[in-house]
């Protein structure tokens, strides 16, 4: 059995979610890749372990993650029986659904069906009574709202979470969300929405979504701030063999026009200065604005997410050097998820 060290709290940094009582670290992991099968789980399990001695209280998981979908909710439930059984009430454990996950037509989508029933399939996976968030994984255009958010009201009603979340939605939707959840009774705890310097639409639009979750209160749970791997010194040269950009799947290779690859050197540079690395420059950035409460970040190794965490150490950004990132902070068409949902 895992002992975790006794000062994980020192040092990590924790932020209010919103208006809520939760507190969350302002890191926190992400098993959406390298928690399937194709990675050892020795290697997964080093990972995990090695974020809770750092602090980090917060592990997102979606039904699909993997590959093959749900492997990554099996594997952390393994960890949860075999090494986590203790520290239950000190994690904040998530979970989505939303995207594809069986076949036929109740294994997609935001219908009442398919949430619950997803929803009751993780916590099996995890060896779990109760998630501690839930979330509509995407808008879904083709269900009435009202029964999506009716969904996520009967997971927290019946216990089966504590809180619930939405994942993706514009500012348009996301405010129509909080007025059907006023009318029903739900509290929306949270917004996990993709953000990074090179993709950069929750600050768009009158208003914008960070200014919608700031007018009611919400926390802020950004995803891919490190634009899946492309604001590291991974491809500062190009793409290299064996990297995600080369097998292809979320991260194509198209991404990395010569164009961009300028911003991102240009951006490296600003971050050796500061005396951070490109990464860690990325999530202090994201965390620059009070509206965002986490940033949620993935690691294939115990070397990365120290990495990341390290973004900690020099979260203060003077004037000139926010001016200097915005001329290189440009988006950069990375944004996979706008079709499906924030676009809707």
């Amino acid at each position: 059995m895992f002992t975790p060290a006794p000062e994980r709290y020192d040092s990590m940094t924790y932020r209010r979610c919103g208006r809520s009582g939760l507190d969350l670290p302002a890191i926190a992991l992400g098993l959406w890749q390298n928690f399937g099968e194709s990675n050892p789980y020795a290697t997964q399990r080093d990972i995990v372990l090695r974020a809770v001695d750092r602090g980090i209280t917060h592990i997102d998981l979606a039904n699909n993650y993997g590959p093959p979908p749900g492997s990554a909710e099996k594997h952390f439930g393994r960890m949860l029986a075999e090494d986590l059984a203790g520290l239950r009430d000190e994690l904040v454990i998530s979970t989505k659904a939303g995207y594809d996950m069986w076949p036929g037509p109740y294994g997609n989508g935001g219908s009442r069906k398919y949430l619950l029933a997803s929803l009751d399939q993780s916590l099996e996976r995890m060896g779990l009574d109760y998630v501690d968030l839930f979330y509509s994984h995407r808008f879904d255009d083709t269900t009435p709202l009202r029964e999506t958010l009716g969904a996520l009201k009967t997971a927290v009603d019946s216990g089966r979470a504590l809180y619930a979340g939405i994942s993706s939605y514009s500012a348009e939707r996301t405010r129509e969300a909080f007025e059907i959840a006023d009318e029903i009774g739900l509290d929306i705890l949270v917004h996990q929405p993709s953000y990074s310097m090179l993709n950069r639409w929750v600050e768009q639009g009158e208003p914008s979504l960070l200014d919608v979750l700031g007018e009611t209160g919400t926390g802020a749970v950004v995803f891919s701030p490190l634009a899946q791997g492309m604001l590291t010194n991974k491809y500062l040269d190009g793409v290299p063999e064996g990297s995600r950009a080369a097998r292809g799947g979320s991260l194509r290779r198209e991404f990395l026009e010569e164009s961009t690859l300028e911003n991102i050197r240009a951006l490296n540079e600003i971050a050796a200065r500061r005396g951070q690395t490109l990464a860690q420059m990325a999530i202090a950035w994201v965390l620059r604005d009070p509206r965002v409460t986490t940033a949620l970040v993935g690691a294939s190794s115990v070397a990365q997410l120290e990495d990341s965490v390290r973004a900690l150490d020099n979260l203060e950004f003077t004037e000139d050097e926010l001016a200097q990132i915005d001329h290189h902070a440009v988006d950069a068409g990375i944004n996979i998820w706008a079709p499906r949902s924030s676009d809707l």
